[in-house]
């Protein structure tokens, strides 16, 4: 990560960090051609204090649909993947997943958080990791000395995304209201009527 990112994950000011890096006390940090300092995992304390030799960074990039895969999934994974790389983070895993984001039990993502050696979950917007939630997520992170890093902090508008996932709901209360069968049946009449009147905005 950069310095300036660095100071205030150890709670420390700018200047301090920079003085602590030009007596040789940040372990591993190197300064690139454009004068940005960079400070690699390994010299980053965890929640106790403690410096880990090696944790991973995780990228996990989401879509709800099949018909998204090839195109939004992959493209999405790959902005994530050049984020960390300008934040000078080595990538351990990249994580493409396609689910709704209302799903609690997607195996990949849960395959990340039982996994000790992550300390940091890179994802582009909150949504791509839960569509609700996120702030029990994010101080289960805090707790457990590990972090959820949001590149871009505002609300994702994948029209797409938003609808297969309000499509989700609507299935799984149709299902309970009614039975199996007949659920299916209100659930698609529902998704008819949404789709016709989006076409008609």
């Amino acid at each position: 990560m950069k310095l300036s990112a660095y100071a205030n994950k150890v709670g420390v000011s700018y200047q301090t960090a920079h003085r602590w890096f030009k007596n040789g006390e940040i372990p591993g940090a190197y300064q690139i051609e454009t004068g940005t300092i960079i400070v690699p995992d390994s010299a980053i304390p965890d929640a106790s204090g403690v410096y880990n030799p090696r944790f991973k960074t995780v990228v996990y990039a989401r879509v709800s649909s099949n018909e998204q895969r090839k195109t939004n999934l992959e493209i999405q994974a790959e902005r994530m993947q050049n984020f960390c790389t300008s934040n000078g983070w080595v990538i351990d895993r990249v994580v493409k997943e396609v689910g709704s984001g209302l799903n609690d039990e997607r195996k990949k993502l849960l395959s990340i958080f039982h996994d000790p050696l992550v300390k940091r979950i890179v994802v582009e917007h909150q949504d791509r990791l839960t569509r609700f939630g996120f702030n029990y997520l994010q101080t289960f992170a805090e707790i457990e000395g590990f972090e959820i890093i949001v590149a871009d902090k505002t609300m994702d508008t994948d029209k797409d995304d938003i609808m297969a996932d309000f499509t989700s709901i609507i299935t799984s209360f149709c299902a309970r209201l009614y039975s199996k069968h007949r659920g299916k049946n209100k659930a698609d009449a529902i998704k008819k009527v949404l789709i016709t009147e989006d076409e008609k905005s």
